[in-house]
């Protein structure tokens, strides 16, 4: 199988990405359930990596004026070191300009932070805690 990572082409699909973010964020790292997840899904562009029908990543676009926010960045457990997080940013990124962003913004978990570098990325802030976790903002200007 190989994996395509595109927009979500439905609610099935951002139904299976939500299932994968609980598993990631609410079972594996303990985020508080109402804290994940916002209401704030159908404001938002959700980018898939699916292989064999099924959802394995996923991350969302949130527009804000010139800026989006990229966020809920997540792959499978057994799929990660794959590159699927590299080839979600770079949609996201792409998604992001076919918006007229000028601007990504996002806040990363200190630990992954090489990725987002890897990807142009910088960092903004300082580290800070976000769902009991460490992050850090970081941003990427388009164009």
């Amino acid at each position: 199988m190989s994996v395509q990572v595109r927009p979500a082409a439905g609610p099935d699909e951002v139904g299976q990405a939500l299932e994968l973010r609980r598993e990631v964020f609410v079972v594996e790292q303990r985020v508080d359930e109402a804290e994940e997840f916002d209401g704030r899904e159908d404001e938002c562009l959700h980018i898939l990596a699916v292989d064999g029908g099924q959802v394995i990543g996923c991350c969302r676009l949130l527009p804000e004026g010139e800026r989006v926010k990229l966020g809920r960045m997540v792959v499978a457990a057994d799929r990660r070191r794959e590159g699927i997080a590299a080839a979600l940013l770079a949609e996201a990124d792409s998604q992001a300009a076919a918006l007229g962003a000028t601007t990504v913004t996002l806040s990363a978990q200190s630990y992954v932070t090489s990725l987002y570098e890897k990807g142009g990325y910088e960092v903004t802030s300082e580290p800070f805690q976000e769902a009991g976790i460490e992050h850090v903002r970081m941003e990427k200007r388009l164009g």
